[in-house]
């Protein structure tokens, strides 16, 4: 159960639907609940998820009115065992009802060769009864339920028809004069049953290779952590670990939680979370992420996250909002499913009174109205929708793709426009020590010495990158002495008893610093995009300048090709960056971007992005419709963006108030998969219509057919199945997508 600040949601699993028809009793049962606010109840994943106020006894109340609509309230445990479940689970009764049906088939199979095995009719009736009024007892049920409420089922179609065979063949039988050899139609009732039985043994199969994501996410979660307790290694349940224990992680296993690094050095395997299959080294402080794989390294960890709060729980509630979503295609199928059933009643009483009066006989006129009510069965209409978008988001995450709203799923295919931030989106976004020139008079090593000390107290980005340029040289530098942040202009302190700052350019021009000939160099490295840095020393005689640095940020090793496959795609790009112009567009240029054709936006504030995207949206000319725009960022000033695109993807690697903005996430900070996140929707939404065409076609193409007596009840029967079980076939195809690899990886 989740919850928001008026309202929660709660997933309950509701067994017996079998058709987009079911779909719409069980939401129309659960927002007829006081309190209830709003319903959604998925057919592929057979489940409800409701929004309600919060109320004592209201998850009962909900469960009570889905068993009042003829539908059975599942626990959690309940549909965990279902999905658990064998490949083979549930076969029995369609095991019995194929031998049981095999007698009464084969002699129809021997007249095409010339044999008379045809049983006589009590033992017809024999083997037929139980099929019809046993294992055919769920549609007689289901269908009561439906005409309590005054509604209609496929079970409803099913029992119909399969009873007024049945009927019909009891009544040629006892009306037969005696030794007469009757026609009877026990094999036809048997069979639709036993094929519809088969139909939903397939479906049920299928449906557990769609929800295969969810269940390899709920694998990753070890079951027992080594907990470092008063008296040493202990092994616990993970629920009972606290935010702040320390745990031990040996070589091979699964990290239990997330946390940070304390003792030890390892590679983890972190593709459950990011897709790449290359193993991340972790040292001392790095992040460790519950469900990755540990290396060949003994760690000792301290837990940050427990519960619902780990990055695991996360990925897991993530896909599995998207999956019980519904996408707004389906609302229309729905609506048409709620007058579907009432129809094909219609259709089937005036096939058989037409047949009848227009001088047939009523056994036929019958037969022909039993064929129609069998063959529209909507049960693949219900499934085309959400098998696509089960099998689309399971694949997607299992390449790092989350997406969490099906809107967004559906509508990332008619992106015509990508706007990028420009700061840990395409570019790495840690700021690298790429200039430094010294003043006439001191060398370079000297004055990387000097840097390097003074910031070694210091947190700042751009201190860390003078260090990390010091240390891969290999220097030594001394420990400074009385170092003071000064806050948004840099830092001094003393080093070898000297007075050093350094910090911005305009500090020094504050603090009137003469640069002398550094003054053209500094122009320059802001022409080019850099942050400039100066290295002073105070003296006797005033502020000296020892050195200029200059800083700058590096494009992401994928990001030139991935804007150039959306490119390849027909879109348009565009990089918004809150940097001058200069920076921006000499960072433009090294991603491959063109300044002249209007792809940077370039000194952009936090608070215009949003305005910047809506503005994406206008037409390139007169009376074109409006462009679709996705927006991708990574940081907490982009979620205004992210939230006003049509499709917003945030970056894995960001904060977590960006992905809550998003309706796509993606894990690993790789540019390339917005082609592929946009891909994975073109595929989806293609095989949502691939499936819609044939379960409609299949209905309006059959009906006819049936109704003119083209197509018998066993066919029919046949036929139906076979449309349920292609529809999730034709979505289960998505499982072989692969997302096009970068160069870089």
């Amino acid at each position: 159960m989740s919850t928001s600040t008026d309202t929660l949601a709660l997933d309950i699993g509701v067994g017996g639907m079998t058709c987009a028809s079911c779909v719409m009793r069980v939401e129309r049962a659960l927002k007829k609940v006081p309190g209830v606010q709003d319903a959604t109840v998925n057919l592929a994943t057979e489940s409800a998820r409701v929004h309600f106020a919060p109320s004592a006894e209201m998850e009962a109340r909900m469960r009570r009115a889905v068993r009042d609509a003829g539908y059975e309230p599942r626990t959690q445990a309940q549909a965990d065992a279902m999905e658990d479940a064998s490949p083979w689970a549930g076969f029995l009764p369609v095991a019995i009802g194929l031998l049981l049906c095999a007698p009464l088939v084969l002699p129809m199979l021997g007249d095409l060769l010339g044999r008379h095995w045809m049983l006589p009719a009590w033992q017809q009736f024999v083997l037929a009864t139980p099929v019809q009024f046993i294992l055919g007892a769920r549609f007689y049920k289901a269908g009561w339920h439906a005409l309590r409420v005054g509604a209609g089922n496929m079970d409803l179609l099913v029992a119909l028809g399969t009873s007024a065979g049945w009927g019909l063949s009891v009544w040629l039988w006892w009306t037969a004069s005696d030794g007469a050899m009757a026609h009877l139609y026990f094999e036809g009732s048997a069979v639709v049953v036993t094929m519809v039985l088969l139909g939903k043994w397939l479906e049920a199969r299928a449906k557990r290779q769609t929800t295969a994501a969810i269940r390899a996410l709920h694998a990753l979660r070890p079951d027992v952590a080594h907990l470092i307790g008063p008296d040493g290694e202990v092994d616990v349940p993970v629920a009972e670990v606290l935010v702040g224990d320390r745990l031990v992680v040996r070589p091979g296993e699964r990290l239990p939680l997330d946390g940070r690094l304390l003792e030890g050095t390892s590679q983890v395997d972190e593709s459950m979370l990011t897709g790449e299959p290359l193993p991340v080294v972790k040292e001392r402080d790095a992040a460790l992420t519950g469900g990755s794989i540990n290396g060949d390294g003994r760690i000792v960890m301290q837990v940050s996250a427990t519960g619902t709060d780990t990055v695991l729980s996360h990925i897991i509630r993530l896909v599995e909002d998207a999956q019980a979503a519904k996408a707004p295609i389906q609302r229309l199928v729905d609506q048409v499913a709620a007058v579907f059933v009432p129809v094909v009643l219609g259709i089937a009483l005036l096939t058989l009174l037409g047949w009848w009066l227009s001088g047939q006989s009523f056994e036929l006129a019958l037969i022909r109205s039993v064929a129609v009510l069998v063959i529209a069965c909507p049960c693949a209409l219900g499934l085309a929708t959400p098998a696509a978008i089960m099998a689309g988001t399971g694949v997607a995450a299992k390449y790092g793709i989350l997406i969490k709203d099906v809107q967004a799923l559906e509508l990332a295919h008619k992106v015509g426009v990508v706007a990028f931030d420009k700061t840990g989106t395409l570019t790495v976004g840690q700021p690298r020590l790429v200039q430094l020139i010294p003043a006439v008079g001191l060398d370079e090593p000297a004055a990387l010495r000097m840097a390097a000390s003074l910031q070694s107290a210091s947190e700042h980005p751009l201190g860390r990158a003078v260090l990390a340029v010091a240390r891969q040289r290999g220097l030594a530098f001394p420990e400074p002495v009385d170092v003071q942040a000064v806050p948004g202009r840099g830092n001094q302190g003393q080093v070898d008893g000297r007075l050093y700052l350094m910090g911005s350019l305009r500090w020094m021009q504050e603090l009137t610093l003469d640069l002398g000939p550094l003054a053209a160099e500094a122009h320059i490295q802001q022409g080019q995009g850099a942050t400039v840095s100066v290295l002073a020393e105070r003296t006797a005689d005033g502020l000296r300048a020892c050195a200029l640095l200059a800083f700058a940020d590096e494009p992401k090793p994928q990001a030139r090709q991935a804007l150039a496959a959306l490119r390849a795609r027909g879109l348009s790009v565009v990089m918004i960056s809150g940097d001058n112009q200069g920076a921006a567009e000499a960072m433009a240029l090294r991603l491959g971007l063109r300044p002249d054709a209007g792809e940077v936006m370039a000194e952009v504030l936090p608070a215009d992005k949003a305005a910047r995207v809506q503005a994406l949206r206008k037409a390139p000319g007169v009376g074109q419709p409006a462009r679709v725009v996705a927006m991708v960022g990574d940081g907490v000033n982009d979620a205004p963006a992210l939230a006003a695109a049509d499709v917003g993807m945030a970056m894995g690697s960001g904060t977590d108030v960006a992905m809550h903005a998003a309706g796509i996430t993606l894990m690993r900070g790789d540019p390339m998969l917005v082609a592929a996140a946009l891909e994975i929707s073109a595929r989806t939404v293609a095989k949502i219509r691939q499936n819609l065409f044939w379960a409609f076609a299949y209905n309006v193409a059959g009906i006819p057919l049936a109704a003119l007596g083209y197509l018998n009840p066993v066919v029919a029967g046949a036929a139906m199945a076979l449309s349920s079980v292609s529809v999730m076939g034709n979505a289960l195809l998505l499982k072989r997508w692969r997302p096009a690899k970068s160069d870089a990886s």
